[in-house]
């Protein structure tokens, strides 16, 4: 009965490490970047992932990671999460209503401590169905010398069309240099 129920929820769970094929990978240059854009992303694949290691350049401890899909900024997004950072457990909503825009995670910023970055997996179910409104999930987090926080995510894009461009941008300031996002298919 268990090898049923692991047969059925694995591709969904985690897929086996040769079903990733690298599509790009970016690194953010000498003076920062303001998005990390994917685009002409092939519908050759299931899912898509994201990885990445990231640090904004704005003036604070920490700074949002955002995410639009196919250039789409109006308010089609929302988003949950189970957040911790070693004080406080809690959970919250970001637009219950659809928002035009949505976390996809939190990244060091330039008051954390030096070197530190945020690091997170992104998930993108079934981006090229045109039946559904797709799903993102989030792994993330991040440490400030005893402090930080981790997050899961579950973000919901109401539409039906197929990702075809992904934009990440801190929410505010850039991304600072040697931040790095890859984007994988996973068959």
């Amino acid at each position: 009965m268990l090898n049923n129920v692991v047969g059925v929820l694995s591709p969904y769970i985690a897929p086996s490490t040769n079903s990733y094929e690298s599509i790009a990978t970016v690194t953010v240059g000498s003076g920062g970047s303001s998005t990390i854009t994917f685009s002409s992303i092939p519908s050759t694949y299931t899912h898509l992932q994201i990885r990445y290691i990231a640090r904004g350049t704005t003036s604070a401890t920490n700074t949002g990671l955002w995410i639009y899909f196919n250039s789409d900024t109006a308010a089609n997004y929302s988003a949950h999460q189970l957040y911790a950072d070693g004080s406080t457990v809690g959970s919250n909503a970001y637009g219950g209503n659809p928002t035009s825009s949505t976390y996809v995670g939190y990244i060091t910023a330039a008051t954390a401590t030096a070197s530190a970055f945020g690091v997170g997996v992104i998930d993108l179910l079934e981006y090229k169905n045109t039946n559904i409104y797709k799903t993102v999930r989030s792994l993330e987090g991040n440490d400030k010398n005893g402090s930080g926080n981790m997050n899961l995510r579950s973000l919901n894009w109401r539409s039906t069309s197929a990702i075809s461009t992904i934009v990440l941008q801190a929410e505010t300031g850039n991304l600072a240099q040697y931040s790095q996002f890859a984007l994988y298919g996973v068959k």
